[in-house]
């Protein structure tokens, strides 16, 4: 395996040479290809056992649970993994559904902050520039964070929070999670904005090879400083399980994703009947929800192939692997993908692969358990085809335990600590500095920059005039590793239930003269007596 680690005796461009110090250790951060970590597997044991200093974490992004997606999987497992390992991680999202709004405790008291903004496409929200500096610094104040770790390039929330936290003198990570390209109107301007904004930003964060390139062409930002770590998945979740496979007798094909354009729903469409032509034992299972779904059941409908497909529509995320269990293969139709979870889910329920060749998808899987194949019909039913054949041999349970062995939550966080670690000496940019990085932009965006830069300024001065620091409340750390201890004594409802009588001991109703009411007393699992009114 050849780790390419960055030579601090070449002159690096614009602010990496002051960056080549926290490079060094870098070696084993560079890879994704599975065939490649056999040797990080073998290098694990020099992790350290804990971290080398606690980090408070602000994970932001508009993309949080509980829509499901990779961004929502990838900081939602990170943030786990890092509480794991002693560090604090506090979530910055946005409302969702007008139900989720301010303050939540979610799994192991991960806290999150829901903030009133009002989301309008995608989940993305709108943008209040005065009001998001407020929050963020009382935020960035009350939790005391030290790092400001934004998700995804197309997130609002991620834009204004990278621009806000070197305002306010944080250490920025960027973690990039997604293709674009360069011709089309709307990723000029989204890399336009993205080279903007992520030009003072202390790391960058890749989740394939593929997608470092694309984001170090894109935004014109030095490669060095770009760290590709891999996502994962939650084998201990994701089991391959034969006895739930249904259909019997059928060959069963999965897809679940998005019904969208890029998830490839045309090409699907132009492959199912062709499939199901050929053989009459084939039945596909598709679950997935999205604006593309009507042309699934309008195709289904065309061809009468009622008894040959099933639609699920929306799947939630802990029926997932029920779905994949009940399939032979999984196919993956995307026409753009950084790095496809999906496949990895599958591929670690025991099932054969067969995806499209595009973006980071080559860099996830072995060659024997992904048949991969141009976007096309023709080359991806004849992939498919191959599949077919040879569903038969596929070692579920071995793919499981390599899958396993390749990728983990765990290894994941260890890496993006080493980052963390890497960037906590770099001095932070001086406004002269970001003044120049501005003007490097061109002249319109360049002086629209500079003159951003001025106004971020006086808005930091404003709140800190209006709102002191000494006058903001510091919040209280959630203790995760007492609350690993005794659960219980946090109320996080896990009750134990005799099974031999779990029904609670009842009396006969009585009646309250003074209020008019009925109620009932009964005995609890502890031997405490509750009443509960009668209707």
């Amino acid at each position: 395996m050849s780790l390419s680690t960055p030579d601090a005796s070449k002159p690096l461009p614009n602010r990496a040479t002051s960056q080549a110090n926290r490079l060094h250790s870098n070696k084993l951060l560079i890879t994704s290809n599975p065939a490649d970590l056999e040797p990080l597997l073998q290098a694990q044991s020099s992790f350290q056992s804990t971290p080398s200093r606690r980090y408070s974490i602000l994970l932001a992004s508009d993309y949080f649970f509980p829509n499901l997606g990779g961004v929502e999987m990838h900081m939602f497992q990170l943030g786990q993994c890092l509480m794991e390992r002693g560090h604090k991680v506090v979530i910055m999202t946005n409302t969702y559904s007008k139900e989720r709004l301010g303050i939540r405790y979610v799994s192991n008291g991960m806290k999150v902050y829901h903030l009133p903004l009002l989301p309008f496409a995608s989940q993305d929200s709108f943008v209040s520039i005065m009001f998001l500096m407020c929050i963020l610094r009382k935020i960035c104040i009350r939790e005391g964070i030290d790092i400001v770790h934004g998700h995804q390039t197309t997130s609002l929330l991620n834009i204004v929070s990278m621009l806000h936290g070197v305002t306010l003198g944080k250490k920025l990570v960027f973690t990039d999670h997604s293709l674009f390209g360069f011709s089309d109107a709307a990723s000029i301007n989204i890399n336009k904005v993205l080279k903007w904004v992520i030009a003072d930003v202390d790391a960058c964060i890749c989740v394939s090879h593929i997608n470092k390139d694309n984001l170090s062409l894109r935004a014109a930002i030095d490669p060095n400083i770009i760290y590709v770590i891999p996502n994962a998945v939650d084998t201990t979740r994701f089991q391959p399980d034969t006895s739930l496979r249904n259909p019997v007798n059928r060959i069963n094909i999965v897809v679940v994703s998005r019904m969208m354009y890029r998830k490839g729903v045309d090409l699907l469409i132009d492959i199912i009947p062709e499939i199901i032509r050929k053989y009459p034992d084939v039945y596909f299972i598709i679950g997935g929800d999205g604006d593309k779904l009507p042309l699934i059941q309008a195709m289904k409908d065309k061809y009468n192939l009622s008894d040959r497909m099933e639609l699920l529509g929306r799947v939630p995320h802990h029926k997932v692997r029920e779905v994949l269990c009940r399939g032979h293969i999984f196919l993956n139709t995307s026409l753009t993908e950084a790095f496809c979870i999906a496949i990895l889910e599958a591929a670690s329920c025991g099932l054969l692969c067969v995806s499209t060749n595009v973006g980071g998808v080559p860099e996830v899987l072995p060659p024997d358990m992904v048949y991969l194949a141009p976007a096309r019909p023709k080359p991806m039913i004849q992939q498919l085809e191959k599949a077919i054949a040879n569903y038969k041999n596929t070692p579920s349970h071995s793919f499981h335990e390599r899958i396993k062995q390749l990728y983990s939550w765990r290894n994941v966080a260890v890496r993006v600590e080493r980052v963390y670690d890497n960037i906590h000496q770099t001095p932070r940019p001086t406004i002269l500095g970001r003044i120049k990085n501005s003007l490097s932009l061109g002249l319109i965006a360049g002086i629209g920059s500079a003159l951003w830069l001025i106004l971020e300024l006086m808005m930091l001065l404003f709140w800190e005039w209006l709102a002191p620091e000494e006058t903001i409340e510091k919040a209280v750390d959630f203790d995760f590793t007492r609350y690993m201890i005794d659960k219980e004594s946090y109320g996080d409802h896990t009750f134990k239930v005799n099974k031999t009588d779990s029904a609670p001991k009842k009396e006969q109703p009585q009646c309250n003269p003074a209020e008019n009411q009925y109620y009932t007393t009964y005995i609890t699992q502890e031997g405490k007596r509750r009443i509960r009114l009668c209707d």
